[in-house]
């Protein structure tokens, strides 16, 4: 059973500490792009540009990255259905950006690893940072966050759920022991 962790209103305020940290780290929003992992760093990526734009007057473009197609574990013989495929939409030219890739959870960094070769094939980036919601350990990579809105120590039997109001219907991280 999954108990919270964290509530909304302090999912919020970490949200807009990354957006304080992303604007001071960059020397103020100057050819940045953000671009949120599907599904739910979609929807992270969506309230920091929409942060920065209240915060700095100006519009961050965002992007929006399915990595399906280049996870290095989808073809381990316990994985006979293959992907669906979402939609990959970077309107925006990223050459020479300051990109900002944004993800809910980070774990075993596989997911970046996936998002960065992702993100190559549509553009060479200027700079990759990366920006998350929950940093809880347990890496195989060589992968370290920029932005981290919370570190959740965990053990590798639990599972951080993130939800958030515009895909779940409501607003919070919790913490589910898998035994």
């Amino acid at each position: 059973m999954a108990h919270e962790i964290v509530d909304g209103s302090s999912m919020q305020r970490a949200l807009t500490r990354i957006t304080y940290e992303i604007i001071e780290q960059n020397k103020g929003v100057d050819n940045l792009v953000f671009v949120g992992i599907k599904t739910r760093g979609v929807y992270l990526a969506q309230r920091l540009a929409k942060r920065m734009e209240q915060l700095e007057g100006v519009k961050v473009p965002v992007g929006t990255l399915d990595i399906t197609l280049y996870r290095d574990d989808r073809h381990q013989p316990d994985h006979h259905v293959e992907p669906t495929v979402n939609a990959t939409d970077v309107d925006v030219d990223i050459n020479d950006k300051h990109v900002i890739l944004v993800d809910d959870v980070l774990y075993t960094g596989r997911t970046v690893r996936a998002a960065l070769d992702a993100l190559m094939d549509l553009g060479r980036p200027k700079r990759i940072s990366l920006a998350v919601l929950v940093d809880r350990g347990h890496r195989e990579l060589p992968i370290r966050p920029d932005f981290v809105g919370k570190n959740i120590p965990t053990s590798n039997s639990e599972t951080v759920h993130v939800a958030v109001e515009e895909y779940d219907g409501h607003e919070d991280i919790s913490l589910e022991n898998r035994n």
